[in-house]
């Protein structure tokens, strides 16, 4: 990403400045004037602009007591505190925008049972994906794969996905923490501004070069929302749930254990429809911009009639470092 007066990125676990368009600003914002339009690359000039401030973005999914998603809520709704202190909202939007999404898919040995499953929840998802998504695959054991053939980066085909999982070898240990570093570089060569990992794997990891501590700085680091989902065997020594509950929490994202293999296809789903309906709100942190600086994060979400509201985000990081693990917010 080139570096200019309109275009900046600088180091930050959640900051991003170029965000899509239609995150506009409620009439009479005071952030308007910070706001202009650019186009880049192949998505469309309305999903972006450029922003010449430091902004730090959250993408937010809001769910009542009983877990369904709740649409329709306006900026007037939240709020956003940093260590504590009211933020000011500068942006916002709650539209269904396209993404680029990693599958990063297990073939370790223990996963050949599972893996004709988990290619149908995979189909499952790319069918309830914004059309406009852009996906890749990747596969891992021991070794790290792009799954897509040849010179193919991204597709939203669901029989290209689909082929992508199923024609992978299924052996060997498993280099999660590898794989995973692996997706989160290769994200940032996505189109789309909006970026997610859905991650789906049996084991902890008995195979990487890289160590749990370096995956989740560069989670942190990359303001994408990373979603696991373990598919357990109930008495498995290597199975680590620890691990991807850690993974989806530094990201924002969250972590899924289907109690039956089948299950995965309707959890598959749910991650689909959990991106196509998130709120996406940005503020200027008020706090010190000096590095290594813990900053917490909170938001609530309150409107008439609605009871009690749950908010997951992100719920905090380290300015230029490693976010702590974030937690489900919840709204009293």
């Amino acid at each position: 990403m080139e570096t200019r007066s309109w275009l900046r990125q600088r180091s930050g676990p959640v900051k991003t400045f170029v965000v899509p368009l239609l995150l506009l600003l409620a009439p009479g914002s005071q952030g308007a004037s910070q706001v202009s339009t650019a186009s880049s690359g192949p998505e469309p000039e309305s999903y972006r602009i450029s922003v010449d401030v430091d902004l730090v973005v959250l993408h937010a999914t809001v769910r009542d007591r009983n877990g369904h998603l709740i649409p329709g809520l306006r900026e007037e709704h939240f709020k956003v505190y940093e260590d504590g202190v009211l933020q000011s909202i500068r942006l916002f939007r709650n539209e269904d925008i396209p993404v680029t999404v990693g599958l990063v898919v297990d073939h370790s040995g223990s996963m050949r049972p599972k893996l004709s499953h988990v290619a149908a929840a995979i189909r499952t998802f790319v069918q309830a994906s914004n059309p406009e998504d852009e996906m890749f695959v990747v596969n891992f054991n021991e070794h790290v794969t792009l799954g897509l053939p040849g010179p193919i980066r991204f597709t939203n085909r669901s029989s290209d996905i689909e082929s992508a999982v199923l024609n992978a070898p299924v052996t060997g240990r498993t280099a999660l923490y590898d794989a995973v570093a692996e997706a989160l570089q290769h994200l940032q060569a996505g189109s789309r501004e909006k970026k997610a990992l859905v991650v789906i794997s049996d084991g902890g990891d008995n195979a990487s070069a890289h160590n749990l501590d370096q995956v989740l700085r560069m989670a942190g680091q990359s303001s994408s929302l990373v979603y696991t989902i373990g598919v357990f065997d109930p008495h498995d020594p290597d199975r680590n749930p620890r691990v991807l509950r850690r993974l989806a929490r530094a990201a924002g994202g969250e972590a899924l254990f289907p109690e039956e293999i089948g299950e995965v296809v309707g959890l598959c789903e749910r991650v689909a429809r959990d991106l196509r309906h998130q709120y996406t709100l940005g503020y200027l942190s008020t706090g010190a911009t000096k590095p290594g600086v813990y900053r917490n994060i909170r938001v609530d979400a309150r409107a008439k009639g609605m009871g009690r509201l749950v908010v997951r985000t992100r719920a905090g990081y380290i300015t230029g470092g490693m976010p702590r693990p974030a937690n489900n917010e919840e709204v009293p």
